[in-house]
């Protein structure tokens, strides 16, 4: 008896190329190796987004550069901010431990996370004048510019041709 219908369609998942699978193995690995969490889900839980690195933003006015981290979650103990030449370093450890009980399963979770920020001044500033606050989740850092970073800004004619 023949019949006149397609063949079934597999279930089996299709083989991803090689390169693509072994990028993927080679990225499970490093994570692994860097001690961050091995579930991708646990890096929303972490509050600072993929690759524990947390949001930076900089801006710099005539006589200082003002620098915000957001770091919820991380306890100022935690925190370690401190400039090493012409370099702001901010480093940070943080970990969230759960637990979870119902009439059939017992859940225990934990993961840890750090991360290292490092950002270029382009001077070196003196070592009483930076200013550091730290409150609810939002670090900042304000770094007063020495008297020989604070050049005049020259405006350069452009001549159209």
């Amino acid at each position: 008896m023949q019949s006149n219908l397609p063949p079934a369609a597999s279930k089996a998942p299709e083989p991803q190329p090689f390169f693509e699978q072994l990028q993927k193995e080679m990225e499970q690995l490093f994570d692994r190796f860097r001690g961050y969490p091995t579930v991708a889900s646990a890096l929303p839980r972490l509050g600072l987004g993929e690759g524990l690195h947390p949001a930076i933003d900089m801006a710099e006015t005539e006589d200082a550069v003002e620098i915000t981290a957001d770091v919820p979650g991380v306890a100022a103990d935690d925190l370690d901010v401190s400039v090493h030449g012409d370099m702001l370093i901010i480093k940070g450890e943080k970990s969230d431990e759960r637990t979870q009980e119902d009439k059939n399963y017992h859940l225990h979770e934990r993961s840890y996370g750090s991360f290292r920020r490092q950002i270029r001044l382009g001077f070196t500033p003196a070592d009483d004048a930076i200013d550091g606050h730290f409150a609810d989740g939002v670090l900042r850092v304000k770094i007063p510019k020495p008297a020989e970073a604070k050049t005049p800004n020259r405006k350069i004619d452009i001549k159209a041709k």
